[in-house]
């Protein structure tokens, strides 16, 4: 049996501290070490017993969590789970920590209904489940290339058919998890202003999706947003989902568009990348590629596999550049996976497929 996961808690609150220790104390392979009110505090406890996984505060007193964490990964890394009051203002913030190696941002449990406590115990027990295998490196050697579970059925039924009206128009599906954010700006920084609609799920929290959709538009050829309802796919645009909210591709005679709605979590997810891809094998077919990479779990392997059986053409991301291996790996185990390819090599593979008028290559590996 794998030891538990040892984790110190690091928040200049003391109910929150108090309330991270209870949710994380009820997962059997959780095991919270210490916790401490600010930076000093923490040093002093990794001094008695180094942990697997620290979530970590942003605004503390004596020293800030941005600078805790850049001394932390350029000195002797350890995963870190930001945990988090979310705003508009502080997303920026957020983003700095991504950038400075934090492995999973997640927002700050607070009192409300049964349903969102419970929400909030899946998702933080999970991020530090994801942060425990994650590989982790410190800030100058980081590659620059590098509860029951609902279905789909929850948001989007099965179709009676997978027919679609005839047409050449390319549409990408792209869902990623922990590690995700650095390897979406790898993949989209090697897109051409030109390159085919596509839409993302990322896994993260509500009010950080838009920061980090606007980082990505001011670095890429492409143009980047944050996908609202109705939002129609054009060529050279990204739609990244909504945190908090299901995104759906759809079809409106020749025009594809997106739907963006609430629902419950999905393979314990909301963004759900099984939602984004049934959707896709639904509504695009085989006009349609499906791209997995990075993340922890199993979210996106069976909408992957609908995409495939409805037509489409599926990438996952190879093991040695993913930061967790979990999404491409449980993706690639149901056969449902036309090619396994490293970070760098996918983009390139996106447009080959798109300028061959000769349809979508036969599989290989």
């Amino acid at each position: 049996m794998r030891n538990r996961i040892k984790v110190l808690v690091v928040d200049d609150s003391a109910v929150v501290r108090q309330t991270l220790q209870k949710i994380l104390d009820t997962d059997p392979q959780i095991d919270v070490i210490a916790t401490a009110s600010d930076p000093y505090a923490a040093a002093n406890k990794i001094k008695q017993q180094v942990p697997d996984v620290i979530t970590l505060d942003i605004e503390m007193p004596r020293m800030d969590g941005i600078t805790f964490l850049k001394k932390i990964m350029t000195q002797h890394p350890i995963p870190v789970v930001v945990c988090s009051s979310l705003t508009v203002k502080g997303s920026e913030t957020l983003l700095k920590a991504m950038e400075y190696g934090a492995v999973e941002i997640i927002e700050k449990p607070r009192i409300s209904t049964k349903q969102f406590i419970e929400e909030s115990r899946i998702l933080i027990c999970d991020a530090v489940k994801a942060a425990s295998v994650a590989k982790i490196y410190k800030i100058s050697e980081r590659p620059l290339t590098v509860s029951p579970k609902l279905t789909a059925d929850a948001i989007l039924s099965r179709p009676r058919s997978m027919a679609m009206i005839q047409t050449t128009e390319k549409v990408i599906a792209v869902g990623a998890s922990t590690g995700g954010t650095e390897a979406l700006r790898v993949f989209l920084e090697a897109l051409p202003e030109d390159a085919p609609a596509i839409v993302i799920v990322q896994h993260m929290p509500e009010k950080f999706t838009r920061a980090f959709a606007n980082r990505l538009d001011s670095l890429c050829r492409v143009t980047v947003k944050e996908a609202a309802d109705n939002d129609t796919l054009l060529r050279g645009q990204v739609l990244i989902a909504p945190g908090n909210r299901h995104t759906l591709i759809k079809r409106s005679g020749a025009r594809y568009y997106v739907e963006v709605k609430k629902g419950p979590l999905v393979s314990r997810h909301r963004p759900s990348v099984d939602v984004l891809f049934r959707s896709a094998a639904r509504y695009a077919g085989k006009n349609a590629i499906g791209v997995i990479m990075t993340g922890m779990g199993d979210d996106g392997a069976k909408g992957m596999l609908e995409m495939k059986e409805s037509g489409s053409f599926n990438i996952a991301q190879d093991e040695y550049t993913s930061i967790v291996f979990g999404m491409p790996a449980e993706a690639i185990k149901k056969g449902c996976v036309d090619k396994i390819l490293p970070l760098n090599q996918i983009a390139h593979e996106i447009i080959s497929i798109c300028s061959n008028h000769q349809g979508v290559p036969s599989s290989s590996m």
